[in-house]
């Protein structure tokens, strides 16, 4: 039964049918309760959850990463909900249930800095990836002080190895260290740019998959 705290155009605690009524932190609210599913398991839910299973899996590793990546775009959520959010909607591939991450759609930061320029990997060191680009500072909004933003992703081993701010845009090349059991491993790698303030950061790029030597 609900009861009305502050007469009849105030706000209420407890349950009125189907909506329930509180207060969160002095602030009242109503929610309709849901309906209970007589079918929890129908094609569209089942197809959903298994999209939502593949992001989260994708995601979960990359999840510090993303927090910077991120941070623009969380509004009235985690940076990392905005993250799935996201990759729900524009990076899934396939269809149910062999799913997949589509890796260039599947973006891991998110901003209107400028972005990578001819972005190249190599690993020719055990140990070590290596990321290269063209210095595109003069460009748009870039800068010669943007620090680069690598990561490499071990999906078979769900890992992955990153740096959040790296050497500046201008320097064009950065070795990513990775753990030893990564030899002979293939890697998701992608690029993206922060500014020096951290107040800005651009959309990552993949930049493809390498084997590790």
């Amino acid at each position: 039964m609900g009861k009305i705290n502050q007469g009849i155009l105030g706000g209420f605690s407890g349950k009125v049918g189907n909506v329930i009524g509180g207060n969160w932190k002095g602030i009242d609210y109503m929610r309709v309760k849901p309906a209970n599913v007589a079918n929890p398991k129908t094609e569209g839910q089942v197809d959903q959850r298994t999209k939502f299973s593949t992001v989260l899996e994708f995601l979960q590793p990359l999840k510090d990463f993303v927090k910077v990546g991120y941070k623009n775009y969380a509004i009235k959520m985690t940076e990392f909900n905005s993250a799935m959010s996201y990759v729900l909607k524009n990076g899934v591939t396939g269809s149910y249930p062999n799913f997949t991450i589509h890796y260039e759609n599947a973006l891991i930061s998110r901003g209107s800095l400028a972005g990578v320029l001819n972005g190249t990997i190599t690993s020719s060191t055990a140990g070590a990836i290596d990321f290269a680009w063209e210095d595109n500072s003069a460009d748009s909004n870039a800068s010669t002080t943007d620090k680069a933003m690598i990561l490499a992703l071990n999906s078979a081993k769900r890992e992955a190895i990153f740096i959040t701010e790296g050497v500046s845009r201008s320097t064009r090349a950065q070795s990513l260290t990775v753990p030893n059991d990564f030899s002979g491993d293939s890697v998701e790698c992608f690029i993206a740019f922060i500014s020096e303030d951290g107040l800005s950061v651009a959309n990552s790029k993949y930049l493809g998959s390498v084997t590790v030597a």
